[in-house]
């Protein structure tokens, strides 16, 4: 019996069904005619600072939708279709731009900022993007995506544990078990970019003033034949300064180590910029990470904060609390840039990932997993492509193959604990894009654009995107929700004005208070046997 099965077999079914996931979908606001939005938050929905399932992301015009932890997968994405139509109610003509690239996009000193109101924590949030912006430019930022949050229910820890036979505390195993996965997560996301990559084409608009290798499609839509997700590639969400990073996963220790010195540390060029302009802040600090949030991965270790807490010291003190999947495009294809059996196959892939036995990485074996992302992200469809495990190359197809093999048995039991076949469908389906490119999303994505009249990415993302609008108004949402959310509007006003109201401290001792604050201090980097 190999480890899989082994491990599947101590598993009682209401584990299985106890899965925890969340989703965090980010979507530019745009007008009838493709350009992004200009104005302001929708005052009608609330603060973003304080609305628990409305905010921004980098951009005033980029809502960012959060739902609650579910166990349902059904429930799970209910509730973000109710988000969807709620603030649909507050758009008037303007659309929620279906893909993950950009629309049309004006020069980068007209791209807003998202803004959070006065306090210190609202400024802090809008400081920090006036860095990111400085760093990286602003079109990069306006690249959305889907983040999958997931976890296991506390009670498969001890029973791990036991299969193991691992010694000490569980909350230590726990934390070994959640590296363990994102490890492997690490060396097999690029299938995941292969399978639900649908960013292969993106607006000239994009890359005005810089340099590309991509190919025009049509004039004003650029692509390159084989791309899956080139918001996962070196036009997307990369920073060739954080490549300087030698982060290790091996351990929370490891990993707290790699961040701590990117947060402490100052950095020549983010030096050169400057910290302030006058009364102005450029960034929130000079070091190489303003904040542990601009570290760019395809997953985090999230922990459960506590008010005023640095991330990495949260960790450090309870532990990993759930594991953030940042590698998702937008599914254009779905009114809520998210499908069920994406959610299924997620859940699957990532059980693959904390079953099979996960050594540790190292600097040679990292090197392979950029390379490996990059590749699939530019290239991906391209029959010849070779990728690297260990140290070999093998094709993206026999490797894919595999893959899913060892997935077969995890489908099964998630099945069987769910009283149905939707985990097997959602296998199957991913069986047939591995073997066939063109049922892969980025495939139907180009099909698409291909057939539309003038065969350009704007045309074809606008119509996605109205045709969703029209799916979520025909059934709008009942009156008890709207009132729920009217209400969570208003309260998430009155909360922005308390903590408003409740500032003693000039915004520089905050900040320097809250970037000072001793990292490696929490309980469990303090237990070196808590590494595993």
């Amino acid at each position: 019996m190999n480890r899989i099965d082994q491990l599947l077999h101590t598993l009682p079914p209401q584990v299985l069904t106890g899965i925890r996931r969340g989703i965090e979908k980010e979507s530019l606001r745009v007008k009838p005619d493709g350009m992004l939005a200009d104005t302001p938050h929708p005052a009608g929905l609330g603060s973003a600072l304080t609305h628990p399932h409305i905010t921004t992301d980098f951009s005033e015009s980029q809502l960012e939708l959060i739902t609650s932890v579910h166990t349902d997968v059904d429930a799970c994405l209910a509730e973000l279709t109710e988000i969807h139509q709620i603030v649909y109610q507050q758009l008037d003509e303007e659309l929620l731009w279906c893909p993950s690239m950009p629309c049309g996009l004006p020069a980068d000193d007209d791209i807003p900022i998202g803004r959070y109101g006065n306090s210190n924590l609202g400024r802090a949030k809008t400081v920090y993007r006036q860095g990111l912006a400085h760093r990286y430019g602003k079109r990069m930022q306006t690249i959305s995506g889907v983040h999958y949050n997931f976890s296991l229910p506390e009670s498969v820890w001890p029973i791990l544990q036991e299969a193991d036979a691992a010694s000490g505390p569980v909350i230590g195993y726990k934390v070994s078990a959640y590296f363990h996965l994102i490890r492997n997560f690490r060396r097999h996301s690029w299938l995941l970019l292969y399978l639900f990559g649908a960013s292969p084409t993106v607006c000239r608009s994009f890359v005005a003033g810089r340099t590309h290798e991509l190919q025009e499609l049509k004039s004003g839509t650029l692509y390159l034949p084989g791309a899956t997700s080139l918001r996962m590639g070196p036009l997307g969400y990369q920073s060739d300064a954080q490549a300087s990073l030698a982060v290790s996963f091996n351990s929370l220790r490891s990993y707290a180590e790699s961040l701590n010195a990117a947060l402490t540390r100052p950095y020549p060029p983010y030096e050169a910029i400057g910290l302030r302009k006058g009364e102005d802040y450029l960034q929130l600090g000079t070091t190489l990470l303003q904040i542990e949030n601009e570290f760019y991965g395809t997953i985090r270790p999230k922990p459960r904060f506590h008010s005023g807490e640095r991330p990495l010291y949260a960790l450090g003190e309870r532990g990993v609390e759930y594991l953030e999947v940042r590698c998702m495009d937008n599914d254009p294809f779905s009114p809520v840039g998210i499908a069920a059996s994406t959610m299924r196959f997620l859940d699957i892939f990532l059980l693959h990932c904390l079953l099979h036995a996960s050594p540790a990485d190292t600097p040679e074996e990292n090197a392979a997993m950029s390379r490996n992302q990059h590749d699939v992200a530019l290239r991906g469809r391209d029959p010849n492509l070779r990728l690297i495990r260990r140290g070999e190359e093998l094709s993206l197809a026999e490797w894919s193959r595999a893959l899913l093999a060892e997935c077969e048995p995890i489908a099964a039991a998630l099945d069987h604990a769910h009283t149905g076949n939707a985990y097997r469908n959602a296998l199957a389906a991913a069986r047939a894009a591995c073997a066939d490119a063109s049922s892969t999303r980025s495939a139907r994505v180009l099909a698409e654009i291909r057939k539309s009249a003038d065969i350009s990415y704007v045309a074809f993302a606008l119509a996605q995107s109205a045709r969703h609008r029209r799916a979520l108004q025909e059934h709008p949402p009942a009156r008890e929700v709207e009132a729920r959310y009217a209400d969570m509007a208003r309260e998430s006003l009155a909360a922005q004005r308390r903590i408003e109201a409740a500032d003693t401290l000039p915004f520089e001792t905050y900040r320097q208070q809250y970037l000072s604050k001793d990292l490696m201090s929490g309980t469990l980097l303090r237990s070196s046997d808590q590494d595993g």
